[in-house]
């Protein structure tokens, strides 16, 4: 299975996601996540070699698809209407993460109004959504009253991921006491994906 994480706007946990998918997917089957980010995030979160799968840059990962059932791709931010295509006709599914934010938010409109023509198989995944606001359940009825195709479970806001990519741990791997929630998050959404 491929699958590209991608979107219009930075800062919406793309990395993040992309680095917890795959290790959701290698517990199912080797996984090899390809960071094809100019930020080379996902390749810095593994310089500790901590991860329990592979990252690879993009150009460094041709040899190796051939060798893994799942592939994760941390796509670069605010990609072309040409890469929109490639990512279109090469990935089993496209995930669209955003923030409740309503800039983030009108980006993800724009995203699904570049993927709409395509025929492309995506859905949105709501993230860095905050428990004490209502952010997250207004977001959440903007998308469904648009029929947009969306994740059911949300990733919350928690500095524990940010800390978790300075230790280049997973959020499992990482000690504080919301990890495991946090974890079980990602969990699940991958449980919407391949249970």
């Amino acid at each position: 299975m491929i699958i590209a994480i991608t979107a219009l706007k930075g800062g919406v946990g793309k990395t993040t996601t992309s680095i917890h998918l795959a290790a959701y997917f290698q517990q199912k089957a080797p996984t090899l996540l390809i960071d094809a980010d100019r930020n080379r995030s996902a390749l810095i979160w593994s310089r500790e070699e901590k991860l329990p799968f592979y990252v690879a840059s993009q150009a460094g990962a041709t040899s190796l698809i051939r060798k893994y059932p799942h592939i994760i791709v941390d796509t670069r931010a605010r990609p072309e209407a040409d890469e929109f295509r490639d990512l279109a006709d090469g990935s089993d599914l496209l995930i669209i993460p955003t923030t409740p934010n309503h800039l983030d938010l009108d980006a993800t409109f724009k995203a699904v109004e570049q993927l709409e023509p395509l025929n492309a198989n995506y859905k949105i995944l709501l993230t860095k959504v905050d428990a004490r606001t209502k952010g997250g359940e207004q977001a959440r009825k903007l998308l469904e009253e648009a029929k947009l195709p969306l994740f059911k479970t949300e990733i919350p806001l928690l500095v524990a991921f940010e800390r978790a990519s300075q230790k280049g741990v997973i959020i499992r791997d990482y000690s504080d006491p919301r990890a495991k929630v946090a974890w079980l998050r990602y969990k699940l959404v991958g449980e919407e994906i391949l249970p």
